[in-house]
């Protein structure tokens, strides 16, 4: 039975939508503000809508966070905006070229995080933060990678010497570290393990540089540190990424290691859509475990033992706390978990009702189209109640039990839920354009 937390959208939703119904909900929602994309004036986005000092550090930026709220931005058509996100993200990563060139060189060692490129920083000032993080996150630089080359191949993100220069530079890194066997922090900037949801992004970062280097202006151009990126050195990385994929998937991480193993884990749903770096087998396969081990009656979890807002989380960590970086040491916090009450995130339904989405423009099963609806309904039903003390129809990070009841987690509105939303919406949208299905 769906739990819809805000009863205004009882209005609106359906079991088998028209076109007209999803034009008037989006209306609707835009309307309420639930798409509301507070960009600084650097054109980056932080986090979540909080206050500067929150102690939650969410007013921040993350590069995975404003990647995928960009591709948001592009599926609605706001495309010039994306293009200035993703400029911010190349401003600041320009000032992590010397860090990137001391691992290049040897200088430095990436085995500490914090002489890798910082993937968390401050987006108003284009500076670094100063404190310790788990910046070893391939995932973000191979999403940096894939949106920035999407970008360059179509022409909407101009090629200058300076952005050709900085894919090079990722490129290079990703190479150095040699990628597929490097142990990171992933997108949950926990313990260091070889991640597929890492490998995953960064080898479709490499594919969308190698198509976009098709173009001469930057084929000419990408290179850095006396190294010159090409097609045919792209060539082994990309097939060592689909080859790594290929030996771990669908589990997350098949280290013999049991603090490190992870079958089932919901960022491996973004190898799929946005990042379609996955086959229709192995998709299916992923779909099939986490909808088996991490679907919960209001979200999704983010993997099985995950202890970051568990039951009752704010009594048991102080708000400065609640945030910090865990990387090296999840004991303390996870001694705080009861199984089965880890939180439901709200980022990964409209995802699977993208991935439905697509394959019923691919296919026109109307098995697919359900699929496509019945996860946007459930993406739909976590906006937040009108009573919420976040607003009505805003976005959460996620839910999690408090004293026995769930309620939305201090990030909220997070900007990369209502990006992932306003994706499934669109696509319904283009679904319903092309179906003429009867029971519509």
């Amino acid at each position: 039975m769906l739990l819809v937390h805000n009863e205004r959208l009882l209005d609106y939703l359906k079991h088998h939508y028209t076109l007209a119904d999803v034009e008037r909900l989006t209306q609707f929602l835009r309307a309420a503000g639930t798409f509301d994309f507070p960009a600084l004036s650097t054109g980056l986005y932080p986090a979540a809508h909080l206050a500067v000092d929150d102690p939650s550090g969410y007013a921040n930026v993350w590069i995975r966070d404003n990647v995928h709220v960009a591709h948001a931005l592009t599926i609605d058509g706001q495309t010039a905006a994306a293009v200035r996100t993703v400029q911010g993200l190349a401003a600041f990563l320009q000032t992590q070229l010397p860090r990137i060139a001391r691992i290049l060189d040897g200088s430095a060692d990436h085995a500490d995080p914090m002489n890798r490129p910082h993937i968390r920083f401050d987006g108003r000032q284009l500076a670094e933060l100063d404190e310790r993080w788990s910046h070893a996150q391939n995932d973000a630089l191979g999403y940096f990678l894939w949106i920035a080359a999407r970008l360059l191949r179509t022409g909407e993100l101009p090629v200058t010497d300076e952005v050709a220069q900085l894919v090079a530079a990722v490129a290079l890194f990703l190479e150095k570290i040699d990628f597929v066997r490097d142990e990171d922090s992933g997108h949950w900037e926990e313990t260091r393990k070889v991640n597929a949801s890492s490998i995953g992004p960064a080898t479709a970062g490499l594919r969308a540089l190698q198509q976009a280097l098709e173009r001469a202006e930057l084929a000419s151009r990408c290179h850095f540190h006396g190294e010159h990126v090409t097609i045919a050195r792209l060539e082994p990385l990309v097939a060592a990424g689909l080859a790594a994929l290929e030996s771990s998937l669908p589990f997350e991480c098949r280290d013999p290691d049991a603090g490190k193993r992870r079958e089932a884990d919901a960022a491996l749903l973004f190898l799929i859509y946005p990042l379609e770096i996955v086959g229709p087998t192995q998709a299916d396969a992923i779909i099939e475990l986490v909808l088996r081990d991490l679907l919960g009656e209001i979200g999704i979890r983010r993997y099985r033992g995950d202890s970051y807002w568990c039951a009752d989380y704010k009594q048991k960590l102080a708000a400065d706390q609640r945030s910090a970086d865990f990387s090296d040491d999840l004991s303390m916090r996870d001694a705080l978990l009861t199984p089965g009450d880890e939180a439901q995130w709200c980022i990964f339904d409209p995802i699977l009702s993208a991935v439905y989405g697509q394959r019923f423009l691919q296919n026109g099963d109307p098995r697919c189209l359900a699929e496509q609806t019945r996860f946007l309904n459930r993406s739909l039903a976590h906006l937040t109640a009108d009573d919420s003390r976040f607003g009505g129809l805003r976005c959460p990070e996620s839910y999690y039990r408090e004293e026995r009841r769930y309620v939305p987690v201090d990030q909220t509105p997070l900007l990369w839920t209502q990006g992932n939303l306003l994706v499934a919406l669109r696509l319904m949208q283009r679904s319903l354009q092309q179906d003429s299905s009867p029971f519509v």
